[in-house]
């Protein structure tokens, strides 16, 4: 496998050439980038989102290249600028593209190909290793007409996360679909008649405790969010990142399970799909490392993975990135008028992100472990710790300056192990540019990681992609292993203990 330089980067605001951009509208206004958006393009942090789209139907170039022309996304034909007179801050401006440029058809031989799906691993692995051209607007299409184990051909959008997080880029995704999506029903906590008849002092109690709760949840994770940027590091563990990890390629390698067999294990213990999905992450993390921890010779044995190899108190903490927007609801994409039908591309990036802790362990309870994490999360829901993350950059550029909060975010990440992200789909098929989709999947690479893991609902099923750093962790597959495994045996203990409803 290639790598690249692991030179030293130094942590500053990237320079960018005064002829990338030569024919510009002169009366269009620059938009300046948010803070977030701005950290992308630090060295160390200069991050991309991989969305990876299995499509049904054979790809029409053609097709897609005219519904490329004039995309919805307004940053898809925009180009990043340097204003100088204002102490190089980073701008959009509007600009013409040609798509031409922007989608890649690369010359397949279906004959000469093993196997499709590693094929495909592979070009993903190849594209982390290329840089984005600043030149034009950051993303490009790579439309891959080979037959894979479920799709017809493949479609990858790679995009800087500048230009969007996966929410942007899921509502550009849904716009430029010829069918609507059918999105989750918003649900409330209680029934308006339920909560009258709460006597005032009862509520008045209630709100005050839960005030409370979330004033010191919130201190305790601003606490441990400075303590993380000063000196506090996760173990080192054989999936933790070296120096520079952010230069190597990265793989991806997609999951899938069954959203069905999720929601059973959601019911009986009632929680939520997320509480499911970090839960089995944690039971998969704990099996995977307890055969890293094993001796080489024996580690693969049935015996060596169920003895218990982990060393005592591991620190795992993944960066949870939590979407601070208002998510769509199906009584708004069902709206009566044409107008209201159409959903409306969300750009920039609004997430935050809380550190979760994963207790790292061999437990012979497969639900104990949705137990543990449910009960973490359930805390930093209590809590504005991913607000303050988001919105605290802001403040730190404007008193500190941009190498500063670069360096600060990258340390952050540094000293935590892993990033870990859960999306909604749509509950029906969807298609991207008429063709329609087996499966979504997003994925990032670009800064201090050696393992992202990223899910995405679809229709009845749950996709799981995740990236690695092959020298951190060079069986992947292993890794997906062990995380359908939590899952089923999470299933079966539910069924055997009659919990499900």
């Amino acid at each position: 496998m290639m790598r690249m330089s692991k030179a030293h980067v130094d942590l500053s605001p990237i320079k960018i050439e005064q002829e990338m951009v030569k024919k510009v509208d002169k009366e269009e206004v620059d938009e300046p980038l948010s803070p977030k958006a701005r950290l992308f393009h630090a060295p160390g942090l200069n991050c991309c989102v991989v969305s990876m789209l299995g499509s049904r139907t054979k790809l029409n170039v053609d097709a897609i290249k005219v519904g490329l022309e004039h995309p919805p996304h307004p940053h898809f034909s925009t180009v990043l600028v340097m204003d100088d007179k204002r102490r190089g801050e980073m701008k959009w401006r509007k600009t013409k593209i040609d798509v031409d440029n922007h989608v890649i058809v690369p010359s397949i031989d279906p004959d000469n190909i093993k196997s499709p799906d590693k094929f495909v691993e592979d070009y993903v692995a190849n594209l982390t290793m290329t840089p984005m051209d600043l030149s034009k607007p950051l993303w490009e299409l790579h439309l891959l007409n080979l037959q894979t184990s479920d799709a017809e051909a493949v479609i990858i959008l790679r995009s800087h996360h500048s230009i969007g997080d996966g929410a942007s880029l899921m509502s550009y995704l849904f716009t430029s679909s010829h069918r609507k999506p059918s999105l989750p029903h918003k649900s409330s906590l209680k029934d308006k008649k339920e909560i009258e008849r709460v006597g005032f002092w009862r509520r008045f109690l209630d709100m005050a405790r839960l005030s409370l709760q979330m004033i010191w949840n919130t201190f305790v994770g601003v606490c441990l969010w400075l303590a993380t940027a000063l000196f506090l590091k996760d173990t080192e563990t054989p999936i933790k990142g070296g120096v520079r990890v952010e230069l190597n390629p990265k793989r991806f390698v997609r999951r899938t399970f069954t959203l069905d067999d999720i929601k059973l294990v959601k019911n009986a213990m009632n929680g939520t799909v997320n509480d499911v999905l970090l839960g089995i992450t944690e039971a998969g993390l704990s099996r995977y490392l307890n055969r890293r921890y094993a001796g080489e010779d024996d580690k693969v044995t049935s015996a060596s993975a169920k003895k218990d190899n982990l060393p005592k108190d591991i620190l795992l903490r993944a960066t949870h990135y939590v979407n601070l927007r208002i998510p769509p609801t199906e009584s708004k994409a069902s709206a009566h008028t044409e107008d209201e039908k159409k959903i409306k591309v969300v750009t920039g990036t609004k997430v935050g992100y809380i550190l979760l802790p994963f207790s790292i362990a061999m437990r012979n309870d497969p639900l104990e472990y949705i137990h543990n994490v449910k009960s973490a999360v359930d805390r930093r829901k209590s809590s504005l710790e991913a607000s303050f993350s988001l919105y605290i950059t802001g403040i730190l550029l404007k008193y500190f300056g941009f190498k500063a909060i670069a360096a600060l975010y990258y340390r952050i990440l540094s000293n935590t192990t892993m990033t870990y992200t859960n999306m909604v789909g749509s509950l029906e098929e969807v298609d991207y540019l008429g063709h329609p989709l087996t499966y979504i999947a997003f994925g990032t690479y670009g800064y201090p990681r050696t393992l992202s893991i990223h899910f995405i609902s679809y229709i009845k099923k749950m996709t799981m992609l995740i990236a690695v750093d092959e020298g951190a962790i060079p069986d992947p597959d292993q890794l997906c292993d062990d995380i359908g495994a939590a899952l089923q045996s999470a299933k079966d203990a539910v069924i055997q203990r009659g919990l499900v409803n």
